[in-house]
């Protein structure tokens, strides 16, 4: 017994050696996991679940650690840290690598052992979940708690259904049966329902148990694999056995009195009984799981002690394995082979011996599908010798097997490497079998038929190579020639019509018999002809292989007499033919009756012998010398020929050498030729590169050269222009000095000071106005709608009653002037009342805050007014052309106090249009052009060669400041006109602001604009 310690590790091997379990126990290894330093004991395994295959299962302990432990494969790998201990485990989903896990804080996951990730995340549940049942297909899981069972769909992982129930009843436990849609609950008053899984339909009840000794309460259940027996144990020492078939209880089984209550019970599978388990095994309180027979209620073997013993168990599929958890947390692994050794397994049943088997075969013709490996392991007795098998399995593959694949190409990976095992274990027992050609096609229907038991394959074909191959080794290399001729003689006897057409087409036994003989007729039958057949061979003399041959030459007389050439002959014996196998084989029976016993091949072929145990026994029936020889000879040409492969491989070696050696030299000259050529080119390179740089040296100094003189040129050409600079400035100085010293002495005091106090008092007004502006628009915010409207027309009529005197005003006014000063007056009035409305209507729109159409409207009203101002300020313009005409003479007189008066002409009629908002201003702007343009006129002609100042152009929109005014063109008549024109302005404006003292009061809103106009 060997001991395996987890520890730290993520992953390893199970066992260091291939473990050899004694007979007593059967024990392989026991798993221990050891905490790290810090920790002084040791981590106890609390679940374990095998695979569908029953080659590997996972276990996990109370710290949430799960391991994959792969007994073919000897490895154990960390698949998963949950944080927490386990209540239950499922490794049979239909993705392989997926296993459920149910976790002490009632929840479900099902992690990847190949990718160690989380697939899914299940919660539902409010108690502890004891229990995972997976069904057949993988697809579905159902998970029991105390209170509650639910079914979940695992491609989705979502819940179908849900079971819930009273606590006072509770649920012991639900589950699938094998292989089946149906679901079998039983709760804790021994009460059990079949549900339908699709329908959750109740299928049926089974009646209550009948009270034996005292009342049995169930606890544990198990059901064999074809699901029709159920098993229930509890606290007492018996077993009810179900039919659930029949829904009766069959069977009580009282265990010995020492076992007061039952912990665990489980079938053994065994591929042989078709899934009618017949071996239980029970887990008592004492920790001792006993295997008994539920047909003769008999102990067949135990596992655990009472010093070690067993808290839970389970069996693997594959009936191999038992990994139980120990009362100490380790993990313990037993073969179910080797403690299934002593038991006589080969009898038959009571009532079912061979000449009943061979009855119940001549009346159905074959045995039942699902029983017929079980009878045969029982005609043909086999030992199961497990240890001797492995021995011959340890020896690795026989040499003569090594190429196999080359000259039998099968699909399957998994059946040849199969049948490359049986035949070296075949090879390993007899020398001959590796030097019969024909073995692996004796062997490969039974490798096929069994190849998930190697061991049973291994037996069959030896039982049949000693019993059913009697004497085919007594000529070897060449075929048995005595076996043919007594299938020669039968054929003689029986058919000589059919023995005269081979012999005229020169056809022999090794054509028409020795093909059906060494491939068993797997080659002329189909998979359930040769089952057919087998049943009847093993069930008979050895003999019967014979008279099977010669049956089949005879049914096939018609066809065969039709074939003339060895071709065709050789063609039907290694083909599949319509032929009745029924029929073939009641002519063997027959045969076998009929045949003299001169010539009948019973009398010269030995009486069945099975395999003996623990040891197979020693195959010599062949001529040894032979053999030997030709092992001698095979050996002598392999090593001539592994000779001649490693003189061979030296030459191949020698030859590369020198290759490589040659290429080597070639590519060392090649590189100093490379190296050479390299040389001389970064030499030619430098020389080059060195010219270059005297070059760029002697370039480099001549543009330092050129750059020093360039920078004295700079230097001087800078030095010049600061000075010319200079100069310019202190000749500009000279004549601004010169201008407004001309301007200074050209105006006159009395008109500066009135001017000057005009327009302090105005920018009084229009600060105080502003001022006076802003206070009332704080004032007037939270202003209702109503009453800015009630303002607004109060404003309108007084300003419309202000306009009528103003305009009566003007009317007495004009009367007294002329024609021309009347349309002047009235041309400023409507202008000036024209700016008044915009004005006022745009307020509106600004505080208002109308939607975009009604600002759009009175946007198209103050455009309209805008062009009725600007074609009144034309006339004006017009009118202030002919009185520029009329008064020439006094402008050529005082040409300079002229311009002053246009200037101050054009700011009062500025200041008066300025009333309006800024988006006027480009149109008020070219109201005053012609006015303007009057006014350069004047200006033309200079005054002792004084230039304007740039003020009085900056006041002239239209005007290009850049313009260049000729000062000596007609000065005398500009003085004149300015003269003339500029004491009829003063007129006019003193007259005007007059008026407007007297009459107007600026509201707020007007005045904001106005001061914010002539600030601007």
């Amino acid at each position: 017994m060997q001991q395996s310690d987890v520890g730290a590790r993520e992953s390893g091997k199970i066992w260091l050696r291939k473990p050899c379990p004694a007979t007593r126990d059967g024990l392989i290894v026991n798993i221990v996991h050891t905490a790290a330093e810090y920790q002084p004991k040791s981590l106890r395994f609390l679940n374990v679940a095998f695979d569908s295959t029953g080659d590997a299962f996972i276990a996990g302990d109370h710290q949430g650690n799960i391991y994959v432990f792969d007994l073919s494969g000897n490895r154990f790998t960390l698949v998963q840290r949950t944080n927490q201990a386990s209540t239950a485990l499922a490794f049979n989903l239909h993705r392989k690598s997926e296993f459920l896990v149910a976790l002490a804080d009632y929840s479900i996951k099902c992690f990847d052992t190949v990718t160690k990730e989380l697939v899914s995340w299940m919660s539902g549940h409010e108690s502890s979940i004891f229990s995972i049942s997976v069904h057949a297909s993988g697809r579905y899981a159902i998970t029991t708690s105390s209170d509650t069972a639910q079914l979940w769909d695992l491609d989705t992982f979502q819940r179908k259904r849900k079971l819930n129930i009273s606590q006072s009843v509770g649920i012991q436990k639900v589950f699938f049966l094998p292989f089946s849609n149906t679901i079998l609950s039983c709760f804790k008053d021994n009460s059990i329902f079949a549900w339908e899984c699709d329908t959750l339909v109740c299928k049926y009840q089974l009646p209550p148990p009948p009270p034996v000794g005292s009342d049995l309460k169930y606890k544990v259940f198990a059901v064999t694999r074809d699901g029709r027996t159920l098993a229930t144990g509890g606290k007492s020492n018996h077993l009810h056995l179900w039919c659930l078939e029949t829904q009766q209880l069959f069977r009580i089984i009282q265990l010995p009195t020492k076992i007061r209550s039952i912990r665990h019970i489980e079938f053994i599978p065994d591929s042989f009984d078709a899934g009618s388990n017949q071996i239980l095994g029970v887990l008592g309180q004492d920790g001792i799981m006993r295997f008994i027979s539920i047909q003769n209620c008999k102990l067949l073997f135990d596992v655990g002690t009472l010093d070690e013993g067993i808290s839970t168990a389970i069996i693997s599929p594959n009936g191999r394995y038992i990994t139980s958890i120990m009362e100490n947390g380790s993990l313990s692994v037993y073969s179910i082979q080797v403690l299934t050794q002593e038991i006589n397994k080969n009898d038959l049943p009571k009532g079912l011996c061979k000449k009943s088997l061979q009855m119940l075969l001549r009346g159905y013709g074959e045995y039942p599908t699902k029983y017929r490996m079980f009878i045969w392991r029982s005609l043909l007795q086999l030992p199961e010798n497990y240890s001797a098998f492995n021995s011959l399995l340890d020896k690795g593959t026989h040499c003569a097997f090594l190429n196999i694949h080359e000259k039998y190409p099968i699909k399957s990976r998994k059946l040849l490497r199969i049948l490359q095992r049986t035949m070296s274990a075949l090879a390993h027992w007899s020398a001959i079998f590796g030097d019969t050609p024909y073995l692996p096609l004796l062997a490969f229907p039974f490798v096929k038929l069994f190849q998930n038991n190697q061991l049973v394959c291994f037996e069959v074909i030896a039982t049949l190579i000693i019993n059913w191959c009697q004497h085919w080794f007594e000529y070897f290399p060449n075929p048995p020639i005595n076996i043919l001729s007594m299938i020669e003689n039968l054929l003689a006897h029986h058919d000589k019509e059919l023995l005269q057409h081979y012999m005229n087409c020169g056809v022999t036994a090794q054509l028409y018999a020795w093909p059906l003989l060494e491939t068993v007729f797997s080659e002329v039958l189909t998979r359930e002809e040769w089952l057919r057949v087998f049943d009847n061979v093993f069930s008979n003399h050895p003999s019967f292989l014979l008279m099977i041959v010669v049956a089949y030459n005879i049914c096939c007389k018609s066809p065969l007499l039709n074939c003339n050439h060895k071709d065709d002959f050789e063609y039907f014996f290694h083909h599949r033919n319509n032929l009745d196998i029924s029929v073939v084989i009641q002519e063997a029976y027959r045969l076998m009756l009929c045949t003299p016993a001169d010539i009948h091949p019973e009398t010269m072929l030995d009486d069945f012998v099975p395999l003996t145990k623990s040891q197979y026994p020693v195959f010599n029936k062949y001529p040894k010398f032979i053999v030997d020889y030709q092992t001698q000879e095979l050996e002598r040409i392999r090593n001539d020929e592994l000779e001649y492969l490693k003189e061979r491989q030296v030459v191949h070696e020698m030859e590369a050498e020198i290759m490589r050696q040659k290429d080597e030299d070639k590519i060392w000259y090649q590189k100093q030729e490379l190296l050479r050529e390299a040389e001389n080119k970064r030499r030619d390179i430098l020389l080059e590169e060195e010219k270059k740089l005297v070059e760029q040296r002697d370039r480099l100094v001549a543009v330092k050269r050129d750059l020093k003189l360039k920078e004295i040129q700079l230097l001087s050409a800078s030095r010049k222009r600061f000075l010319q600079n200079q100069l310019d400035q202190r000749e500009m100085e000279l004549r601004r000095l010169d201008d407004e010293i001309e301007r200074k002495v050209s105006l006159r005091g009395e008109e500066v000071a009135t001017s000057a106090k005009e327009v302090g008092l105005r920018r009084l007004e229009i600060e105080t106005q502003r001022q006076l502006l802003e206070q009332q628009l704080a004032k007037n915010e939270n202003i209702s709608t109503q009453e800015m409207k009630e303002d607004l027309n109060n404003y309108r009529r007084k300003v419309d009653l202000e306009e009528q005197r103003f305009h009566k005003a003007v009317e007495k006014d004009e009367c007294h002037r002329l024609k021309t000063h009347k349309l002047i007056e009235e041309t400023l009035a409507n202008a000036e009342q024209a700016c008044i409305d915009t004005d006022w209507k745009i307020q509106v729109l600004l505080k208002r805050k109308f939607d975009e159409a009604e600002r759009k409207e009175h946007y198209e009203e103050t455009a309209r007014l805008l062009r009725n101002n600007r074609a009144r300020e034309l006339d004006v313009l017009n009118a202030l052309k002919g009185l520029g005409i009329k008064k020439g003479k006094e402008d050529e007189e005082y040409p300079l106090h002229s311009s002053d008066s246009i200037d101050a002409l054009c700011n009062r009629i500025r200041r008066k249009y300025h009333f309006g908002t800024d988006d006027c201003q480009p149109s008020q702007d070219d109201h005053f052009e012609k006015l303007q343009e009057l006014k350069t006129t004047s200006l033309l002609k200079p005054v002792s060669s004084t230039v304007l100042p740039e003020g009085h152009l900056s006041h002239i929109p239209g005007i290009d400041p850049e313009t260049h005014f000729s000062l000596n063109r007609k000065r005398e008549e500009l003085e004149r006109k300015e003269l003339e024109l500029m004491s009829e302005i003063r007129n006019i404006r003193y007259k005007y602001a007059q008026q407007a003292r007297q009459r107007y009061y600026t509201p707020p809103l007007h005045r904001h604009y106005d001061a914010d106009l002539l600030i601007t």
